[in-house]
């Protein structure tokens, strides 16, 4: 299974201060899913993200690192949360030598790929 380093901003329910995670994202064979933090994303072609939560419906912006350091929403504030594990690749793609207290949380994701629980989730039953 592919992965990549992501952003990933929730965009459901919050004004342009949102949680937001850089962390290991998932893909699908198809790319059409992506895993990350225990969530399964699908591709959302309306409004409100480019993905939602297949569980909550939640919508959520993700993409790749900008090298120029302008992922977070221009009205954003807040601290993005990146997980412990790629801290040392994100500071060599942006060519740092340290995060910025004031910007970044050191946090534990889960990187692991919910694609079981994901597969009950959409295969279940629907009783009428």
């Amino acid at each position: 299974m592919e992965s990549k380093l992501m952003y990933v901003e929730l965009k459901s329910g919050h004004s342009d201060d949102e949680p937001a995670y850089i962390g290991k994202a998932f893909f699908s064979k198809t790319g059409k899913s992506v895993y990350f933090n225990g969530l399964t994303f699908s591709k959302e072609s309306r409004s409100g993200g480019n993905y939602f939560d297949i569980i909550s419906g939640d919508y959520y912006w993700i993409s790749g690192i900008k090298k120029r350091g302008t992922n977070r929403h221009w009205a954003g504030h807040g601290k993005i949360k990146i997980d412990k594990n790629v801290v040392a690749e994100y500071l060599e793609i942006k060519n740092l030598s340290a995060l910025s207290k004031s910007r970044f949380e050191i946090v534990q994701l889960n990187n692991m790929p919910p694609i079981e629980s994901s597969n009950e989730f959409l295969n279940r039953k629907l009783e009428w």
